[in-house]
């Protein structure tokens, strides 16, 4: 394990812009983006043989936990991009990986960082990988696409308020909420036209607690400003967050 390089660690993927990812106005929305990220890190942990099959035989599975998302330019339809990923460091039970997107000129169009949990099949708790699986984990310490750790973000208790209801659709294989289905859940609390002239810049949020089939979310939206929101879901069946997130235009 010592004699992987960055090289090694270090996935690009390359993708095409679709219209089902994109907007009414060719922008690929909050959600693809997020969409692209996870993606990439599916590919990556497969390659490096503790994706989805490899932590199988081990009796895990990936949770993504928090990510933080910077976008400085939007992708837009057809537009052809690349994903660089890497598996950072370790923080507690939080595997640490970033991502840079670039275009074909290799202009950086995103960045960003995420922590995922390893989570036993049976217990759905937390473990910590073996010594000799987490030695890749920490090798790239050192290479940040975003130098800070995706934030905790505090309670949003007052403001706008949204029913969801979760769909067939919603779900992975899993059989969760999809993460990238909470982004879009908090960008349809803005009317249609509030889009056109808004385009994120920054999101940040917390996966707190699964959705499963049939539960019913209430999301709380606070504007902090004209372009910074925070959001909040609680599960009204549990009475437990499912997740909290931040927006900035």
């Amino acid at each position: 394990m010592n004699e992987l390089s960055e090289n090694d660690l270090t996935l690009y993927s390359a993708f095409k812009i679709t219209s089902a990812e994109t907007d009414m106005y060719m922008r690929a929305k909050l959600g693809g983006v997020v969409n692209l990220l996870i993606q990439s890190a599916i590919n990556s942990a497969e390659s490096l043989g503790f994706g989805f099959k490899g932590l199988r035989k081990k009796q895990l599975y990936w949770v993504l936990s928090r990510m933080k998302v910077e976008i400085y330019q939007p992708l837009t339809w057809n537009q052809e991009v690349e994903v660089e990923t890497w598996p950072k460091t370790i923080e507690g039970l939080l595997y640490m990986r970033d991502y840079i997107i670039r275009d074909k000129s290799q202009n950086i169009l995103v960045r960003a960082t995420s922590g995922w949990l390893a989570i036993d099949s049976e217990t759905k708790r937390p473990k910590v990988l073996d010594a000799i699986d987490a030695e890749m984990f920490v090798h790239l310490k050192n290479k940040h696409a975003l130098n800070e750790l995706p934030e905790k973000l505090p309670a949003t208790t007052e403001g706008d308020s949204f029913d969801v209801q979760s769909g067939y659709f919603d779900f992975d294989l899993n059989r969760h909420v999809t993460s990238t289905r909470y982004v879009d859940w908090m960008m349809d609390t803005y009317p249609i036209d509030f889009h056109k002239n808004h385009y994120p810049k920054k999101l940040s949020i917390n996966f707190m607690k699964e959705t499963l089939p049939g539960d019913a979310l209430n999301i709380i939206r606070a504007s902090q400003n004209e372009s910074e929101y925070s959001f909040e879901g609680t599960n009204h069946a549990q009475k437990t967050v499912a997740f909290r997130g931040k927006i900035d235009f």
